[in-house]
């Protein structure tokens, strides 16, 4: 009788160890997506936000932040060249064809007079660049994971990254 009570208890040990182990990597797996750091395709995607009403003191919101737009950079050194996209539009996708790339953290890309901007023409360690020349349309933006909350309807976050 003993024996039976002893197997049952370490088997259902072992059961627990393994649920603990595989919640552990399904939290480290969600943490790694959540930074962007690591994406299937090789890309770069922007998260941004609007805020309603659109007033903004600096990055802060003074009403309350909705989700925008994701923009989205698959640069290719082989080409010398950057295609850009919103995620889930049905807008055609752009293309800088003027480029130095790096890998898809770091490029820079001349832009043609008249040729159909996007919010960056440059990155730098994973971030876009600002410049306030003209060349690329404004935006504020945030992490991925604060991007994601906001579309599942979790408000209360006043903050752009920048």
């Amino acid at each position: 009788m003993q024996s039976a009570r002893g197997d049952r208890l370490t088997l259902w040990r072992r059961a627990r160890g393994f649920v603990f182990g595989g919640a552990c990597l399904l939290a480290f797996g969600l943490l790694i997506w959540a930074s962007d750091h690591i994406t299937l395709q090789g890309e770069r995607t922007i998260y941004t936000v609007r805020c309603e009403p659109d007033m903004w003191d600096d990055q802060r919101c003074i009403g309350r932040m909705v989700p925008g737009d994701r923009y989205a950079f698959r640069s290719s050194a082989a080409r010398n060249e950057v295609i850009y996209w919103i995620r889930g539009s049905t807008q055609p996708s752009g293309k800088y064809s003027d480029c130095k790339i790096v890998d898809r953290d770091n490029w820079t890309c001349i832009v043609p007079v008249g040729q159909q901007p996007s919010i960056v023409f440059e990155m730098k360690k994973g971030r876009p660049t600002r410049l306030n020349d003209g060349r690329a349309m404004p935006f504020r933006s945030v992490p991925k994971w604060k991007w994601w909350l906001l579309r599942l309807g979790i408000g209360g976050f006043a903050e752009a990254s920048g």
